[in-house]
């Protein structure tokens, strides 16, 4: 009970210092530029903009929970979303239905995604493969073959109606937000709630614990990198929607970006806490303070240093109290350098 605790405290911790760093950035981008900074088209343009990397960074955030990490996740993105463009465009060319145009989208795109998601398990949890490896490996297949249906360029004519996705607002609140919203609620209930959730922490806390607990270590890998590759698709989704083309290399610096969110949110690279709420908290930090840079001119190369300090003072910060744990608690002594890959010893 005393273990469990202070990992609970810990993360408390963090949460608590990571919503103290979201209002302080709020409030520095606020003084710099209020006349810019805080006004409605600009909280209303932030809600558009963050939604489809926040998704991926909750993608990235459930392969990290299980230590592994998945690195195909913008390659499976934009084929999920090339195949559905294709298959709206044939059977939609001149518009359709909303409702219907919005099914086949969806039907589509996460199917792929979730078919994306099992190829990483297997090589993962059925050959062995380590996720970093695999996953990089299967992102630049999905990339590559993204490349060869389009012929390397963009998918356009889609539906006016499937903009609704990426760029309609209900009340005031953009429709990619209340997507998020949506995915953050049912992905909180998922990890705290459910059996899977308490066996995906046993089991990036301790695999080999988990495995003589009786967990299928292999499934439950399958499983989430099918959760993964299914959120990625739905990410890429809202993107084609709100550019209104599909194309195999958007979003390319994203992948920087939703492991940063990730680890800045209190994910640990080597498995075993995380939390949604976190990684809604660092979206919004990162988000904050990206808009106040573009307002303060910054150039994108700056942006891009800034990015990677933060990336390495986070997983540098988060590493620290990892050991941490593992001295008051001895959480994590049970990893083994094949934790990840499914149920070998």
């Amino acid at each position: 009970m005393a273990k469990t605790s202070r990992i609970v405290s810990s993360d408390h911790r963090h949460l608590l210092g990571l919503a103290a760093l979201t209002v302080a950035i709020f409030v520095a981008m606020s003084l710099a530029r209020p006349g810019l900074f805080l006004t409605g088209a600009n909280m209303q343009s932030m809600a558009f903009q963050f939604p489809e990397y926040a998704i991926l960074a909750l993608a990235m955030m459930t392969a990290m929970l299980t230590g592994g990490i998945d690195l195909s996740i913008i390659g499976t993105a934009n084929l999920s979303s090339i195949l559905a463009a294709l298959a709206m465009t044939a059977l939609f060319p001149a518009g359709g239905n909303a409702v219907a145009v919005l099914a086949l989208a969806l039907l589509v795109g996460l199917s792929v995604g979730c078919l994306c998601g099992v190829i990483n398990g297997l090589f993962i949890a059925g050959i062995g493969l380590p996720p970093i490896l695999a996953t990089l490996g299967t992102g630049i297949v999905y990339t590559g073959i993204g490349v060869v249906v389009t012929g390397g360029s963009a998918v356009v004519g889609l539906p006016d109606s499937f903009a609704v996705l990426g760029n309609a607002a209900v009340w005031a609140v953009p429709v990619p937000l209340l997507v998020f919203a949506a995915v953050a609620v049912v992905m909180a209930f998922v990890l705290n709630r459910t059996i899977y959730g308490h066996s995906v922490y046993l089991f990036g806390t301790n695999p080999r614990a988990s495995r003589f607990a009786g967990l299928k270590n292999g499934r439950l890998n399958m499983t989430t990198y099918m959760i993964s590759g299914t959120l990625a698709a739905l990410a890429g989704l809202i993107l084609i929607s709100r550019a209104n083309s599909a194309k195999a290399d958007y979003a390319e610096s994203y992948l920087l970006i939703t492991v940063l969110i990730a680890v800045l949110g209190g994910t640990n690279p080597y498995g075993g806490v995380g939390r949604v709420l976190g990684v809604v908290l660092a979206v919004l930090s990162l988000q904050f303070l990206s808009s106040g840079l573009n307002m303060l001119q910054v150039s994108n190369f700056a942006k891009e240093f800034v990015w990677g300090l933060t990336l390495l003072l986070a997983m540098s910060v988060t590493r620290i109290e990892w050991r941490r744990m593992i001295d008051f608690s001895g959480v994590g002594r049970g990893r083994s350098p094949n934790a990840a890959t499914g149920d070998k010893p």
